[in-house]
């Protein structure tokens, strides 16, 4: 019962709700609520603003062309010095970086034992010369009996041969000789080219084996560089072509010239190998790293940084600046070089004076609007 007339007094009271609210709106009381219009927007160009740094400008220059080599020098006569008998070194005067002459001493091996094996082999060939004198004796006396009949032809036959054998013992004394004296001679070993002494690899008091380094010595009257080139560079490259190299950390530039081809590609590079013979020049040292251009002639190009040269496309572009906007121009790889000490590209689709990005701009959309730091941007 008393539920019944809680839910009449509800419907009673949403009816009085609708009542008011009809009435307010009649009256004016509660303002009508009206859509509101879509809020239109209008696409606007970005703009970038750019400081001087940004900017570089495509200039005309008189720029080296050539074909690009590199790599370490090389003497072209160098030698180790090795023991050729085994013993105590007893003498080593020189050390790196002292120049030597071809035929100077410059080590001593102890000579006692080979002194003591030439006085044996002379002693042994002065008996063989001996003996070589009795059976000569002996066979001249058998001689004479033979023509007078004293002795028969087979006596003759074996002191022929007695006196043969007896020569070749000498021969062979003789022999011996010398070999004991050319290995007393080993023990003094000399340089076989003059040069500067590059590296040392035993001390004296040292015993050494046959072919055991001693020192190494280097000629720096004739450097070479041995450089490899793509194979349709080498197409270009005959014996004699000129070029021009600066060695690692010097300014001054060395002539230099081909002196041999590889005529074989390497393996898996299939470069080739090209050999440049160098003026002597005092400061040029074995493993200096040298580079320069092979056939170089002057050009006069348009070039821009080769930074500014951006390949994140399937073809290489530069990005521009033509009435405040940023055009990228597609653009093929040219020779490089340097100019005010940068590296720069020889371009030849856009001409002198042209503004590119530099590459601290980095990238910019084709069609922004730029301008520069200071000025407003062009419509």
């Amino acid at each position: 019962m008393m539920f019944s007339q809680f839910k009449k007094l509800i419907g009673v009271g949403l009816l009085l709700l609708a009542l008011l609210a009809t009435l307010g709106y009649a009256m004016g009381w509660i303002p009508k609520r009206t859509p509101t219009a879509a809020v239109k927007t209008t696409p606007t160009n970005s703009n970038i603003e750019l400081t001087a740094s940004d900017i570089a400008t495509a200039q005309k220059i008189d720029m080296a062309q050539g074909i690009p080599v590199s790599g370490t020098l090389k003497a072209l006569r160098s030698a180790v010095v090795k023991a050729r008998v085994a013993g105590e070194l007893i003498a080593m005067d020189v050390r790196e970086g002292d120049a030597v002459m071809a035929g100077q001493v410059i080590a001593r091996v102890d000579p006692t034992e080979y002194l003591a094996r030439q006085r044996q082999a002379q002693q042994q060939a002065e008996a063989a010369r001996a003996q070589v004198e009795v059976t000569q004796r002996q066979f001249d006396n058998n001689n004479a009996l033979v023509n007078q009949g004293f002795i028969s032809k087979t006596a003759l036959d074996t002191s022929i041969a007695n006196l043969n054998g007896a020569k070749a013992t000498y021969q062979a004394a003789l022999s011996a000789l010398d070999i004991t004296t050319k290995a007393l001679e080993d023990c003094q070993l000399k340089a076989p080219l003059s040069g500067f002494i590059s590296q040392r690899f035993a001390q004296p008091g040292e015993r050494v084996a046959p072919e055991a380094r001693l020192v190494e010595i280097v000629d720096l009257s004739q450097l070479e560089l041995e450089a490899a080139i793509s194979s349709a560079d080498a197409l270009h490259v005959k014996i004699g072509l000129l070029a021009t190299l600066t060695a690692e950390g010097s300014p001054q530039e060395v002539s230099a010239k081909v002196a041999r081809v590889n005529p074989s590609t390497q393996a898996g590079s299939r470069s080739v190998l090209i050999y440049l013979r160098l003026q002597f020049h005092p400061s040029l040292r074995q493993g200096i790293f040298v580079q320069g251009s092979l056939g170089t002639h002057k050009v006069k190009v348009v070039v821009v940084p080769l930074e500014s040269v951006r390949t994140d496309k399937p073809e290489p572009y530069v990005q521009t600046i033509q009435n405040g906007k940023v055009v990228h121009v597609s653009v093929g790889m040219g020779i490089k070089g340097e100019a005010d000490g940068r590296a720069v590209m020889a371009v030849s689709e856009m001409p002198e004076g042209t503004q590119v990005l530099a590459p601290s701009a980095g990238f910019v959309r084709n069609g922004t609007a730029v301008s520069l730091a200071g000025q407003s941007a062009k419509p």
